[in-house]
């Protein structure tokens, strides 16, 4: 097992890799009550402390591959925009995904079709200024609600690692994703990736109606910021549990 890794590697060959870049957690709290109605009952919420937790996380990917395949053109790098919390089965905490917006549309067909996640088209923008990052997302999938993003964020602080226990770690070191197939069966996918580089953040959220669609109202305090420039993951085939 990895040193960092609360359980041992997937037993075979990962399948896909991809690089995430200037990805922002945006994190707010939210009570297990109002969690527990967006998330499938088979999933246990997970919760630190007792307290329920919902991130907005902007990124944008490179290197989107198969692997034995080099990236292709127009289809290896793009934004992506994940609505997510947390749940855990079996004593691996994973995430569990709200949305997925993306800004191509053969990847969101192909997420759609082989690993049963909620990804819709959108129309992303993602650009720097100095050491700010301008980033916009307007979903225009066919059919699906609305939901948009307007933000400006930059790191701040000297890059760090999460200690084990605490609430940085418990938002980010999670090394599966969940969902739900329309047969309502419980599948796992396992991911890795060395433990994230994080610097705090500062963050103006001009527009977002990301949870909207799930009746969902965020708070009015501020979200906990955490920014991380580059991520490599390796990504395993899809399994039920």
């Amino acid at each position: 097992m990895e040193s960092h890794r609360p359980w041992p590697l997937p037993s075979g060959p990962w399948i896909m890799a991809q690089n995430w870049h200037d990805l922002l957690f945006a994190h707010w709290p939210m009570p297990a009550e109002a969690l527990r109605r967006v998330v499938p009952a088979q999933l246990p919420l997970d919760t630190f402390e007792g307290q329920g937790w919902l991130g907005v996380v902007p990124f944008r990917m490179t290197g989107v591959r198969p692997r034995g395949v080099p990236p292709l053109p127009r289809l290896s790098a793009f934004p992506e925009l994940n609505v997510r919390t947390y749940v855990t089965l079996d004593g691996r905490p994973g995430v569990y995904f709200l949305s997925l917006d993306a800004g191509n549309s053969v990847a969101v067909w192909a997420a759609r079709m082989t690993y049963f996640l909620p990804y819709y088209q959108a129309r992303m923008g993602l650009h720097h200024e100095g050491a700010r990052i301008h980033y916009t997302s307007h979903r225009i999938h066919r059919r699906a609600p609305r939901a948009d993003l307007e933000a400006t964020y930059r790191p701040v602080g000297p890059v760090f690692k999460a200690e084990p226990g605490s609430l940085d770690y418990w938002l980010t070191e999670r090394y599966c994703l969940y969902t739900v197939s329309r047969g309502s069966r419980v599948f796992r996918c396992e991911i890795d990736h060395l433990p994230w580089s994080l610097q705090h953040a500062e963050a103006e959220i001009a527009v977002n109606t990301m949870v909207r669609p799930h009746r969902l109202t965020l708070p009015s305090q501020k979200p906990l910021l955490h920014f991380s420039r580059l991520q490599p993951v390796r990504i395993w085939p899809i399994r039920p549990r």
